[in-house]
Formats: C-alpha cells, structure tokens, sequence
C-alpha cells in the first residue's frame, strides 16, 4: 500500500507544480491557434464561394487570396503540432516525477531531456506560429482593393 504521507510523493507533488501550469498556459496557447485556424478556413470558404461566382478579371486576386490562406494553414497546423508536441511531453514529464516517487529511482536524467525536448518544441511552435502572423500581416488589406 503507498503511503501518501510519504516525503517522496509530497516533493514529487512540489516537482510536478510548475509543469502542471506550464501544461495550462500551453492550452490556451493552443486554444488561440486553433481559432485562428478555424477563421482561416472560413474564410477560405467564403472566397471559394466567391470564386465559383466571381468575374474572369477576380480570379487571380481570389486564387492569391487562397493561396495566402493555404499557407496561413498550414504554417499554423504545424505550431498546433508542435505545441500539441509540447503539452505531450510535459504530461510525461509529470508523470515521470511521480514514478520516481513511487518506485524509487533516480530519473532526474530522463526528465530533464523530457523538459528539454518539451522546450524546444514550445520553441519551435511558437516561431511557426509567429511566422504565421507574418504571413497574416504582409497581405493585410484595409480598405477597398
């Protein structure tokens, strides 16, 4: 039977705080690019249906339009990728301090790496999502065409 009241699990517990809310802001993170991705493909639905009804002088600035979106999407589902990438390691990450509790071992190594790859990809989603609003701004168009 485990003893809650043990030292071990009490300090894996204190351990597990920090990546517990990291875990909660990555979520909201996460909630904000996918409802940028959800604007994104209504919008592309809108110029698609504007496209099958739009005059042969409209087609090329539509199919621009279009394109710049396909690659909104695309740049914004790969930071969704890796920041979904990112809450998966730090749940492991979690999970790994309350096993050493449990079991005893020293895995200070194992999560360290688990925290580092976590990291990186929070890194990396993070500049694909930047890279995603500079697309975003770049053609931006305010204003009649």
């Amino acid at each position: 039977m485990l003893d809650f009241s043990d030292v071990g699990v009490a300090h894996a517990i204190q351990l597990a705080v920090a990546p517990v809310f990291l875990r909660s802001g990555i979520g909201a993170i996460l909630m904000v690019m996918t409802n940028r991705l959800g604007r994104i493909i209504d919008r592309a639905r809108v110029l698609e249906e504007r496209l099958d009804n739009a005059s042969t002088e409209l087609h090329p600035a539509l199919r621009t339009d279009l394109a710049t979106l396909s690659r909104r999407a695309k740049l914004i589902s790969c930071a969704i990728t890796l920041c979904t990438a990112t809450a998966l390691l730090v749940c492991t990450v979690i999970a790994v301090l309350f096993l050493t509790a449990f079991l005893r071992f020293d895995l200070s190594i194992p999560v360290a790496l688990l925290f580092i790859a976590a990291m990186l990809a929070f890194f990396l989603g993070l500049l694909w999502f930047l890279r995603e609003i500079y697309v975003a701004t770049v053609n931006l168009r305010i204003g009649p065409r």
